[in-house]
């Protein structure tokens, strides 16, 4: 695994219609959605980064491509479907600061990235290929992930996928539990919130669904638990690796960039091979995902490598 490679990352563009304050009566637009804020993340933290997605021919599109560009985001895998028009969320605050996908706007939803888009090349020259279960509520994405997945595994390329559930989107939650569930018996670094774990395991009880999760011999996953930093799960053991506390201003986006963190370890290092490098990427990805938290916005707050090597010096 070389730096001549890239990091390729599939999914949806969003604008994020963020909650100014917690009363949720205004909002701010930002261009995000998960895979836009890993694709971007991941470029600010110095790894070449590839997105696969589509976009229209609009003003919102034109925002979009711009600024993907303008996080160095290449944006040749990706396709242009005129009559397509970039989805929107809406997303309030609770009094602690944490994020509520209250309501999702989607005028295209027909118009997806199909299989036979989906450049070979692409996955000859990655090196992570990184999903979420965001899109995979619709019947064509469903299937180009597949097939996406499927190239990355015959291209000899890592698989990163994160639950991200997002129950809004989906027609029932049983469907989200099993699409996602489908996809465990493919991937090699997971990362989990501990509700998503409960959500997946149907269990409330953490301990139990980390017994069921392993069924899915996921060789890497990472728990994470807000300001109570994140468990590992590697080689049958399960341990803690704690996160420097800080004061939260919005955490949307921190779950994104401790899987950029996450993503950009691998990409320079390979996957851990010992209980030592599992503390020191999950432990990396931690001080990313506390320091997106200091700031509003969610790719806005995407860290640079500068600004951790100036916090955490």
């Amino acid at each position: 695994m070389t730096n001549s490679k890239h990091v390729l990352t599939y999914g949806d563009a969003f604008v994020d219609y963020i909650a100014n304050n917690t009363n949720n009566d205004s909002f701010t637009r930002h261009l995000g959605g998960a895979t836009v804020n890993v694709a971007a993340g991941v470029s600010r933290l110095g790894v070449p980064s590839a997105f696969i997605t589509v976009t229209g021919d609009d003003e919102t599109s034109e925002f979009v491509r711009g600024e993907l560009e303008k996080e160095n985001v290449i944006l040749s895998p990706s396709i242009i479907v005129p009559d397509k028009r970039v989805s929107g969320v809406f997303i309030h605050l609770t009094p602690d600061y944490d994020r509520i996908f209250a309501e999702y706007v989607n005028e295209t939803p027909d118009i997806q990235v199909t299989s036979e888009d989906l450049q070979i090349e692409a996955f000859e020259q990655a090196s992570v290929f990184h999903i979420c279960s965001g899109t995979m509520f619709h019947p064509q994405a469903l299937k180009t992930t597949e097939k996406a997945v499927e190239l990355a595994k015959a291209n000899g390329v890592i698989c990163s996928f994160d639950a991200n559930i997002r129950p809004l989107r989906w027609d029932s939650e049983q469907r989200s539990r099993d699409t996602a569930c489908k996809f465990l018996r493919t991937t090699d670094v997971l990362k989990v919130t501990t509700d998503e774990l409960a959500f997946l395991m149907e269990t409330d009880s953490m301990e139990e669904g980390i017994t069921r999760l392993t069924e899915f011999n996921i060789p890497l996953v990472f728990l994470t638990d807000g300001k109570n930093g994140t468990f590992a799960l590697f080689e049958g053991e399960v341990f803690h690796v704690p996160v420097i506390p800080v004061q939260p201003v919005d955490t949307t986006g921190a779950g994104d960039a401790f899987v950029a963190g996450t993503i950009r370890h691998i990409h320079l290092n390979g996957m851990p091979k010992t209980k030592q490098e599992v503390i020191e990427c999950a432990s990396f990805s931690n001080k990313l995902g506390a320091l997106c938290a200091t700031k509003a916005g969610a790719l806005t707050a995407m860290p640079r490598i500068e600004e951790l090597e100036r916090l955490y010096r």
